[in-house]
């Protein structure tokens, strides 16, 4: 039986992993001059194909880690202190920066590349729904529940797409910096608890 906490947790994890916040400015940008049917599209197909690779790595991640002869605890370790990376990236602003510095090419589709990879489904999130599959024992049961909750934080993220014009309007750049520097104070503190599970799980403590 999974727990409320957990879901409650998971799903905070997810949230501040992809970010749909802050990937407002960064849609703004790579859809500017098309219709709002375009960007429709455009929004959709980048959450479905996110869908698919974060959907992959829950069923597939831990095999592929055993397949190497990576224990859980190991990636746990690796993957809190990858998302603690992330999140210094979100308090000081680099993340927004980089994100900003990925434009697309002239007539190129910026659905797959940047927006499904790596600015949804990046190595944070691809980490993050490992590490929630591997806390819930690995189960089908488990991973159905960090899948659906997945599904639901995409389903947030085209919500966010949709609305992008008059978010960043409601927002400004002030406004998504502060919300993006929260989100990382927080996703730091689950980074934490990440590694010192994994640590839990070495048997060291």
């Amino acid at each position: 039986m999974i727990e409320t906490g957990f879901l409650i947790t998971a799903f905070a994890t997810l949230f501040v992993v992809i970010d749909p916040p802050g990937l407002v400015p960064m849609f703004i940008a790579l859809t500017r001059g098309m219709s709002v049917e375009q960007r429709r599209a455009m929004a959709l197909r980048a959450c479905t194909i996110a869908a698919v690779l974060l959907t992959l790595f829950a069923i597939a991640g831990e095999a592929i880690l055993g397949f190497v002869g990576i224990s859980m605890s190991a990636f746990r370790i690796a993957g809190g202190l990858l998302l603690f990376l992330t999140a210094l990236d979100m308090l000081f602003e680099r993340r927004t920066q980089r994100r900003e510095g990925q434009q697309a090419e002239p007539d190129h589709d910026p659905s797959v590349f940047p927006l499904a990879t790596p600015l949804i489904a990046g190595p944070g999130a691809i980490a993050t729904m490992i590490l929630l599959v591997g806390q819930t024992g690995s189960t089908w049961a488990g991973t159905g529940v960090v899948v659906g909750l997945m599904l639901a934080m995409l389903l947030t993220t085209y919500l966010f797409l949709l609305a992008s014009p008059p978010i960043e309007r409601a927002l400004g750049r002030t406004g998504t910096i502060v919300i993006t520097r929260l989100l990382g104070m927080l996703l730091a503190a689950l980074s934490v608890q990440f590694v010192i599970d994994g640590v839990k799980g070495t048997g060291l403590i």
